[in-house]
Parts: structure tokens; sequence; C-alpha cells
């Protein structure tokens, strides 16, 4: 398969949606459900399409800045990906261990009134610059996906589906209610099996050091 397509929007695809199931990811995301719940259904939507439209571009940007300090290390890219392959699988034998706890912290880099706020782009851009703790290993896995992309558009692509795979099924769940409860049902069957989030990263790990071995770094992401 095509190295760009499985690095820039297979792997932050698969990582967004984990990403969401997660507990407490799904808990943040009731915060912004909460506050639209009173529009009428046509108004959810519109508002469900500006919080994502804020999101994506907040994360896509962050995304863009983290390969512009990869492209300064553009000679080094083999090296890269193989400490990140051996960090993915440090992480992976940690949460597997049961000490996983440890990393998972929140991030907070935007007023936390703006995730309460009713205005949708200014939740948008608080849940971009926001990631809840069981989330923080997973936006690490992607610093070493845009990072290794060393391209800005690269890395703002990578990061940007990431935001909307971690977003879009927020929509089913504004417009549908059993679909709250059948997401949150999900998130409680998903407490107890951060096993999962730990052969994730062993998987990426692996896949990460096969990559940093074989794959020319100067043109692999195709744009």
């Amino acid at each position: 398969m095509d190295f760009s397509l499985t690095s820039l929007v297979l792997l932050p695809a698969g990582l967004g949606l984990l990403g969401f199931v997660e507990p407490c990811t799904i808990g943040a995301h009731m915060l912004f459900v909460g506050t639209q719940t009173e529009r009428s259904r046509a108004a959810r939507g519109v508002a469900f399409a500006v919080f994502l439209l804020a999101r994506v571009a907040v994360m896509a940007l962050f995304g863009a800045l983290v390969a512009l300090v990869g492209a300064a290390l553009v000679g080094v890219q083999t090296g890269f990906w193989l400490v990140f392959g051996l960090l993915y699988l440090a992480i992976g034998g940690l949460i597997l261990s049961g000490r996983g706890r440890a990393l998972r912290q929140r991030i907070p880099l935007g007023p936390r009134a703006w995730r309460l706020a009713r205005n949708p782009a200014l939740q948008g851009a608080a849940f971009g610059l926001n990631i809840p703790a069981c989330a923080a290993p997973l936006i690490f896995a992607m610093l070493g996906v845009t990072a290794g992309a060393a391209d800005p558009l690269a890395g703002a692509l990578a990061m940007g589906v990431f935001a909307a795979a971690l977003s879009l099924p927020l929509l089913p769940m504004l417009l549908w209610p059993p679909a709250r409860r059948a997401v949150g049902g999900l998130g409680r069957w998903m407490r107890g099996r951060g096993w999962l989030l730990g052969l994730v990263f062993i998987a990426l790990g692996l896949w990460s050091i096969w990559f940093g071995l074989y794959v020319d770094p100067a043109g692999w992401s195709g744009l």
C-alpha cells in the first residue's frame, strides 16, 4: 500500500477513532454535546460543522509546525523513525504492564471556559488545544507521524485527519439520542481494556522501526 496513504491518512484516522472511544475523551466530548442539546436538529448539525472546522484548523496548524521542526532534521529522518519506534515499544510495554497511568497527563493549552461556551467555534478551538489525559499517548504518536513527514503540508494533513476522526463520531451523538447511549456504553466497555492501546503502540513501534529501516525518507510523503 502507498506509504503516504498509510502514514498520512489511514494511521491518523485509526488513531483518531481510537482516541474518540477512550473513556475520558468521551466524557470530555459530552461537554460539547450537552451545550448543544437545546438547539434544533438543523442548528446542531451546523454547530457540529463549525466545531469540526475549528478543531481541524487548530490541530492541522499544530501538525504543520511540528513538521517544520522535522524538516529541519530531514538528514536524520531514518534515525528519527527508529527512535520513535523504540519509544512506542516502551510506551506499549508500560501500558501492557499496567503502568501506563504515568503517561496519561492532560495537555491543557486553552481556557476551560471555551469548552463550556455555546459558541461551537470557541469549543472547536478549545478541544483542539486541550488534549484529554487518555488521548495524550495518541497525540505523542501523532507527533512522530507529523514530525517524520518533514513537510508542513503533510504534517497538516496527518493532524487534520486525526482531528476529524477524533470528532466525526460526535455527529450521530448530536442528532440521534440513542447514539449517545451507545457511545457511552462503548466508553464503559473500554474501561479496563487499556491493553488494547498497549497493543496498538507495540504494532506502531514495530511499523515505525521497519519504516525507518526500509523506506527512503526523502520522498515518502509523495507531497
